[in-house]
């Protein structure tokens, strides 16, 4: 017959068990993140500044996280197809978004948007900020230096045109910009991301781009483009004998052309936490740091909250340009 003491630690042990078992799934969900692959977001097409760094980045977080991770790109209007697509996305865990500088223009040109890049999405952290760079056509535009092109825009307003990633991307805010401070007049031609625009600007179909190092960098370097000035407090590594703008006589005409990486709003914590600590590893591994100097981007250091409050200031810094250009869709 059964004691009262062996029948009390059978009950404990099986009350235990049972316990454990309730928290076994979601301790081996937490554990088993990420379990299958991965889908990266990226509202650009193949080839622009934005996959220049999200496909290096996906490669070297596939090492870390043992999955895949594939590139899904969403182009159109001027990255929001891509953006309102990540919002949207189930927030299991598996979808992310690899966002711009861009995002931040979108809510003063797009009064319309079905989502809001703050809320609806959640910050992970900035992946690159490469400069701009002004960038013409060796042969289509004859200027050697910043001043002559300006000097040559002045004797021939609306002659020349400006490739952009598409309305309201800071490749066109930058453009709008550059003619606010110069009193020049050149046309604006979108594209549905940097990639096409910076194939026909090399091919010659349009005179000049204000373009991220990320994309440019490789086509200046080879002598496909003339770079007149990185739009940059100091010199790019990447390009080295191109001045800065203030160098060039542009003073205070500074753009980056940021990226950053974000999760659906509803992925859970432990998704969220862990990404943001893979992104910070693969930030401060060899492979990424040598890809980021050759596009001409130090390694950002904006993560969370902090990289919040940064995007909060983008967002009123281009509302203003967007007012005083008065730039409409």
């Amino acid at each position: 017959m059964m004691s009262r003491r062996t029948l009390a630690l059978l009950v404990a042990a099986g009350s235990a068990a049972a316990f454990g078992a309730i928290l076994a799934p979601s301790q081996a969900t937490a554990q088993a993140w990420p379990n299958k692959p991965i889908t990266f977001i990226v509202p650009f097409a193949a080839g622009g500044g934005t996959d220049a760094f999200a496909r290096p980045l996906a490669v070297q977080l596939e090492a870390q996280l043992g999955q895949r991770i594939i590139i899904d790109n969403r182009a159109g209007a001027g990255g929001t197809t891509g953006a309102s697509a990540a919002a949207k996305a189930a927030p299991d865990g598996y979808t992310f978004f690899v966002g711009a500088a861009h995002h931040a223009i979108a809510p003063a040109l797009y009064p319309r948007l079905d989502y809001n890049i703050e809320t609806d999405l959640v910050p992970i952290g900035m992946v690159a900020s490469p400069p701009q760079v002004i960038a013409v056509h060796p042969t289509k535009v004859a200027a050697k230096t910043l001043g002559e092109f300006i000097a040559h825009l002045k004797a021939n307003p609306g002659k020349l045109n400006y490739g952009s990633a598409g309305n309201g991307t800071t490749h066109h805010l930058t453009g709008e910009l550059f003619k606010l401070q110069t009193g020049t007049n050149i046309v604006h031609v979108p594209y549905r991301g940097a990639g096409p625009a910076l194939a026909d600007l090399v091919a010659g179909q349009i005179d000049v781009m204000f373009d991220g190092l990320g994309s440019s960098a490789g086509q200046i370097q080879g002598g496909a483009l003339r770079g007149l000035a990185v739009a940059a407090p100091k010199r790019s590594p990447a390009i080295p004998d191109v001045p800065t703008t203030a160098e060039a006589g542009l003073p205070g005409f500074e753009v980056a052309t940021w990226y950053a990486l974000w999760a659906p709003k509803g992925t859970p914590p432990e998704a969220v936490e862990r990404m943001g600590r893979e992104l910070r590893t693969a930030l401060a591994s060899q492979p990424i740091k040598d890809a980021w100097a050759r596009n001409g981007s130090d390694i950002p250091t904006l993560m969370g909250a902090e990289f919040a409050g940064f995007l909060k200031s983008e967002i009123a810094r281009w509302g203003k340009v967007v007012s005083e250009a008065k730039v409409g869709l």
